[in-house]
């Protein structure tokens, strides 16, 4: 069960407009009149990786409990019962009302957190509101404009105390483990450039000849899926996987026929929804600029890559050829050193459980969710370890962290002066999150966010 949310005020404040901010979608009507909302209406949001439902209900009004007002206020007395949380919103721009303390005299004498949401502080018109709303006792409030999105990441961040420990158990599992659910297929698409072998590949893996092949380049348009179980020999056990065959791509200037183009599109749009991507190189034609792009161009799109070199069987200087191609790997793709290099013969059958087993053993990690308390002692002596610097004489102040999401792992870093961190440093906490935390060389998106401070100037 996901811990609930629930949104008070009095009418007309905001709060469906704040409900379908949070949803993403425009589920609760939304009118300049007051009263609109009578029911309670529940939406799940996914907030920069934290979950939660949230309820929207109908505006707070002293009426009679006999009237419908009345009866609709008992809808939202009913509604935080059992909830994690309270948005009290109100109107920024109007100012405290009486029945705005009157709503913060009941929400007081509840034991549910509050937090209180001054809407409508787009530009300088809500000031007056958000200072008066110190007066309700209920705590700092979160400046905001549901209708324009700003503030979102303040009330994330307001929320995240209250709701990280009751998190659904996938958003807390241990590295690298999810045993309350189990990933589906492993999407694994095969790209690379024309007549690399892909196509052969995936017709040994199957063990028929599945898909077209031949010695002519670009006898693959469309990108095909195939469904298929490997057995994994390491674990003894049937593994499900999706096999992704895709077109051939070439430089962007040798592509002028009207169905390459398509074919070459339609295969980066199969890079987008796999989970990990088989950039495969020809052994005798070694590295090249365009397999750099490819390669890049996976890694921009998020997903796990790994570079697989056909045709071994007939590679000259194997050794050579494995260290060349590692060391261009590196150079070439720096964001991601490391990134695993396995040698396999399509022709043969040589190598491809260990190409097998290294996409899965990436897809774990590509998935993987870091606890919230685990991730931040790891924050913390990286900052000792190396301290963020201070330009022109002032500290940029690091706070905390946490993972928004997996599938690429994303984490946001909260702090101050933040638009005054160098890349250098970024790259710094990258590289150490990849070594200490064993995110190795899948994608790892870092986003930094400083929390607006109206009265920063007073």
């Amino acid at each position: 069960m996901l811990p609930q949310v629930v949104i008070i005020g009095r009418p007309n404040v905001g709060k469906s407009t704040l409900f379908n901010r949070l949803v993403g979608k425009k589920l609760a009507l939304v009118d300049d009149q007051p009263g609109v909302t009578r029911d309670r209406r529940f939406g799940d949001v996914e907030l920069l990786g934290l979950k939660f439902q949230i309820v929207d209900t109908a505006g707070w009004e002293d009426e009679d409990a006999e009237t419908l007002p009345g009866r609709m206020r008992q809808q939202t007395e009913a509604a935080l019962v059992g909830a994690a949380a309270a948005l009290f919103v109100i109107d920024s721009r109007a100012g405290l009302t009486p029945l705005d303390e009157e709503i913060a005299r009941w929400l007081q004498r509840t034991s549910v957190p509050v937090t209180v949401v001054a809407n409508k502080a787009e530009g300088k018109a809500g000031d007056s509101g958000i200072f008066e709303s110190y007066a309700l006792g209920l705590g700092d409030p979160v400046a905001m404009s549901a209708e324009h999105g700003e503030g979102v990441a303040d009330l994330f961040e307001a929320l995240l105390p209250i709701l990280d420990p009751l998190q659904p158990d996938e958003h807390a599992v241990e590295l690298g483990e999810d045993e309350e659910k189990p990933l589906g297929p492993l999407q694994l698409a095969i790209v690379g450039r024309p007549n690399a072998g892909k196509s052969t590949l995936i017709n040994q893996l199957l063990r028929e000849d599945r898909l077209l092949t031949g010695p002519e380049a670009g006898i693959t348009r469309d990108s095909i899926a195939i469904d298929w179980v490997w057995h994994d020999p390491k674990l003894g056990e049937d593994r499900r996987v999706k096999l992704i065959d895709t077109a051939g791509m070439r430089k962007r200037a040798k592509v002028t026929d009207k169905l390459e183009k398509l074919a070459v599109a339609d295969a980066r749009h199969a890079v987008d929804f796999a989970e990990v991507v088989v950039l495969l190189l020809d052994a005798t034609k070694g590295l090249e600029h365009q397999d750099l792009k490819i390669a890049a161009h996976v890694v921009e799109e998020g997903r796990a890559l790994i570079v697989a070199i056909n045709k071994w069987d007939v590679a000259e200087d194997p050794s050579g050829l494995f260290n060349g191609i590692r060391h261009a790997l590196d150079e070439g793709l720096a964001q991601v050193k490391g990134v695993p290099l396995v040698a396999v013969s399509a022709r043969t059958g040589k190598g491809l459980d260990n190409l097998l087993g290294a996409a899965f053993e990436t897809r774990d990690i590509w998935n993987r969710r870091v606890p919230t308390a685990a991730l931040n002692r790891w924050f913390d002596d990286a900052m000792a370890a190396n301290p963020p610097p201070a330009p022109g004489g002032k500290r940029i102040k690091l706070r905390y962290i946490t993972q928004t999401g997996a599938r690429p792992p994303r984490f946001v870093i909260f702090g101050t002066r933040l638009d005054d961190l160098p890349a250098s440093y970024e790259r710094y906490l990258v590289n150490s999150m990849r070594r200490d935390l064993g995110f190795g060389s899948v994608p790892v998106r870092i986003m930094l966010r400083s929390p607006k401070n109206p009265y920063a100037k007073s």
